[in-house]
């Protein structure tokens, strides 16, 4: 399973790397859309919808939603990433008193501050430049890298067993020092200020794990392992974007809130 996790990973980092650096930026911000519309059809699988048509109506709706984004309000952005911190910030809290019922309309609503919020936030990021949505990869994976390892290693004290069982407290204090330490490397080579800056882009790393557990405890509530099988020993879009849709809106607010754009 590891062979085939570090295959698919190496792909998608090709993949990724002709859309960010190959492409035209249209083009590139077309296929970021196109990526979380998958993710809305995944997420229609949350909400025991008795058909396909029903969960094409759903898909359509958030597809809307990323148009309006894009076309009709771009200038609510800033709003909209507020309103994502919010709600990551109440599903932190969720996550805390699992298992709960979620009843079938909060479902709806959840996929729609999940996904809009982070279309919003890659299309941003994307814009103000490849390297601010690299850097936001790059604190997830490094994040999701030191929880794998450190937790395989020593891991004992269980985070959210009833959300995720096979995470740990150890896993989640080796991603964020493997963070940390990107966050130094990065902040000394651009002369940042590190006693701001570390500590910004750990909240963006303990973020993602919020998102890593909420949308896991969706998956339960719906009775699944996986949201989808796109990616061969990943599962589908939303097991992995999970963490990313929870930590850029955070990274994109900070980076107006601390002035670094």
């Amino acid at each position: 399973m590891l062979k085939l996790r570090v295959i698919t990973s190496v792909i998608a980092l090709v993949v990724i790397g002709v859309v960010l650096f190959v492409i035209p930026a249209k083009y590139a911000e077309l296929i970021i859309g196109l990526l979380l519309v998958a993710g809305a059809w995944e997420w229609s699988g949350f909400l025991d919808l008795s058909s396909n048509p029903l969960r094409v109506a759903y898909t359509a709706i958030v597809t809307a939603c990323f148009a309006a984004v894009y076309f009709v309000v771009p200038d609510m952005t800033g709003t909209i990433l507020q309103v994502a911190f919010a709600w990551w910030c109440i599903a932190f809290l969720w996550t805390l008193f699992y298992p709960t019922k979620i009843p079938m309309p909060l479902r709806w609503v959840c996929g729609l501050l999940v996904l809009v919020p982070l279309f919003a936030a890659l299309v941003l990021l994307f814009r103000l430049g490849v390297n601010y949505l690299l850097f936001t990869l790059m604190i997830v994976w490094a994040a999701d890298a030191g929880a794998y390892f450190a937790g395989k290693s020593f891991g004992r004290v269980k985070l959210a067993p009833a959300i995720s069982p096979g995470k740990t407290w150890e896993g989640v204090i080796g991603g964020l020092l493997l963070v940390g330490a990107l966050a130094l490397g990065v902040g000394i080579w651009r002369d940042l200020n590190i006693a701001v800056f570390v500590p910004f882009v750990l909240a963006v790393a303990a973020l993602s794990v919020v998102g890593d557990l909420t949308v896991s405890m969706f998956k339960r509530t719906a009775g699944v392992k996986d949201s989808g099988a796109l990616f061969p020993g990943h599962g589908g879009v939303l097991d992995r974007i999970d963490s990313v849709a929870a930590a850029a809106p955070l990274f994109a607010l900070g980076l107006g809130w601390l002035g670094l754009v």
